[in-house]
């Protein structure tokens, strides 16, 4: 059997420590910052939506790479109410993204089946 000094046992105990704190930072979601940011750049991709026109491209790219997590604390009931929730989630399924029966979002619940046309 193979017998490490202290120093070696104490590198690799630091090693592993280091190794699962940036594990943690690979997993977390994104910061404050970055939904500040995504959130900006997402009003002014998106801002023909609120005023009744179909998504842009670069609406819909905005739709497909934006976290959650950051948009849906914005989904207020008003907000909600203005953009109508079947509209909603019929733009963002026409943007290719899913969204699932269930799903809470904000103010929002989405339907059980399908939506409500």
């Amino acid at each position: 059997m193979i017998r490490m000094s202290s120093t070696m046992t104490k590198m690799i105990v630091v090693l592993s420590m280091v190794l699962v704190i940036l594990m943690g930072q690979i997993n977390a979601g994104p910061s404050e910052a970055e939904c500040r940011e995504e959130r900006s750049v997402g009003k002014r991709a998106c801002w023909g939506v609120l005023l009744g026109s179909n998504p842009s491209g670069a609406c819909c790219e905005r739709v497909r790479v934006t976290h959650t997590e950051c948009f849906c604390p914005s989904l207020t009931p008003k907000l909600a109410a203005v953009l109508g929730v079947n509209r909603l989630i019929r733009l963002i399924r026409g943007c290719g993204r899913t969204v699932p029966p269930h799903f809470k979002c904000g103010s929002v619940t989405t339907p059980a089946s399908g939506i409500h046309v």
